[in-house]
């Protein structure tokens, strides 16, 4: 059986640091406000030069070094972001530009917060299918530039950066003690649309837009949502959360990600947490949080590693996979 092998990770954050102190001289809010509300205490926020597409090609370059490989390896770029740098053309072929590759191909995949989960699950697919052998996945975003900055309940809550990983076929035997993706679970709900959108867009007002939130509506549908995709990983798997050894959860607020863990009965000290430093970087999050926590050593070769995420639409999934 092939399976989908993470051979390789990266992140990279813009240089600009913003930090709770300094958006109380911004907006009507606190330090002591945000952290209990949130758990983020600081974020990184994008600036002249830097876009998605410069912050995704540092990820990239960041994940295939850390591989081995350079760009002539890849078969596939598929990037996960809510903020592209253009319209058109997507900005997967951008980055693939960007690093001098210049065959197979690129595209973006759109799912908000829950982009990487569903752009790793798409290259799971195709490296099953055998269309390719290894796809650089990318989550990638500058949310600070669809921020309404007056708007104190959303623009304290996020941020900017990129993270990546390359995933590699390997034979397998079919069993849960393979290492790659061992499941995935994905799920969407136009309904909520407006409890979390962006009110612009090409076709409708000409214009970008800004980041609209209900909080308390998605913050009351989100554990419910997480936990049912997790649960769904654990039935097509046979694995149970005493088998987890990493929660690597979107980093959106540190109440859902706590919530959700106590839910799953998943201890605390398993689950990854970045929002502190990060902010909520939508698709970019889970990468990062992959990076940090591969990259200190804590998730290592063998481990079992969970991924989740809820996003506007609403759009929500899991991954589970062997590291």
């Amino acid at each position: 059986m092939i399976r989908s092998v993470v051979r390789g990770f990266g992140a990279a954050l813009p240089k600009r640091v913003l930090t709770n102190a300094e958006l109380e001289s911004m907006v009507d809010t606190s330090d002591e406000w945000i952290v209990q509300r949130t758990g983020i205490h600081q974020r990184y926020i994008a600036g002249e030069g830097e876009t998605t597409a410069s912050l995704g090609e540092a990820a990239a370059r960041a994940a295939l070094d850390k591989a081995g490989l350079t760009a002539a390896d890849i078969d596939v770029i598929i990037v996960a972001t809510s903020t592209p740098d253009n319209t058109f053309p997507a900005t997967a072929v951008n980055i693939q530009n960007r690093l001098g590759m210049h065959h197979g191909f690129a595209f973006d995949v759109q799912a908000v917060c829950s982009g990487f989960v569903y752009a790793v699950t798409t290259a799971d697919a195709y490296i099953r299918g055998g269309l390719a052998k290894r796809v650089l996945v990318i989550g990638a975003e500058t949310f600070s530039r669809i921020l309404d900055w007056t708007d104190r309940t959303t623009c304290v809550l996020f941020g900017d950066g990129a993270g990546a990983i390359v995933l590699e076929a390997a034979d397998g035997a079919g069993t849960n003690q393979d290492r790659g993706v061992l499941t995935a679970q994905l799920r969407s709900d136009g309904a909520h649309r407006e409890k979390l959108y962006v009110d612009g867009g090409p076709s409708t007002t000409g214009t970008v837009g800004h980041l609209r939130m209900e909080g308390r509506e998605v913050f009351k549908h989100a554990v419910g949502m997480i936990t049912d995709v997790i649960v769904s990983a654990f039935d097509a798997t046979g694995f149970a959360a005493e088998d987890i050894d990493w929660l690597v959860p979107h980093q959106a607020n540190k109440r859902i990600i706590d919530g959700s863990a106590r839910k799953l009965g998943i201890p605390l000290e398993k689950v990854v947490v970045t929002v502190d430093l990060h902010g909520n970087t939508s698709a970019a999050s889970i990468p990062l949080a992959l990076a940090a926590a591969a990259g200190d050593g804590r998730i290592k070769e063998g481990d079992l590693v969970l991924l989740e995420a809820m996003g506007g639409g609403f759009t929500w999934g899991a991954v589970l996979l062997r590291w």
